[in-house]
């Protein structure tokens, strides 16, 4: 998404107010959790709707 608005990581980082170290966690999948107010300052810096930044997959029959 950052591509398509002509962005660096280190420059969405900025704009959203989290350090780029966060932003790769998010990006990469690796977050148990983001606050609305992180994904609301995404969604109005990237100009999108909260369905294109977020997916839900299904937990595993273990519960984890």
């Amino acid at each position: 998404m950052p591509a398509r608005r002509k962005m660096s990581v280190g420059g969405l980082a900025d704009r959203v107010g989290i350090t780029p170290a966060n932003l790769a966690v998010l990006k990469n999948d690796r977050a148990k959790a983001v606050r609305f107010t992180t994904l609301a300052a995404l969604r109005e810096v990237l100009r999108c709707q909260p369905g294109v930044l977020l997916r839900w997959e299904a937990e595993d029959a273990s519960g984890e």
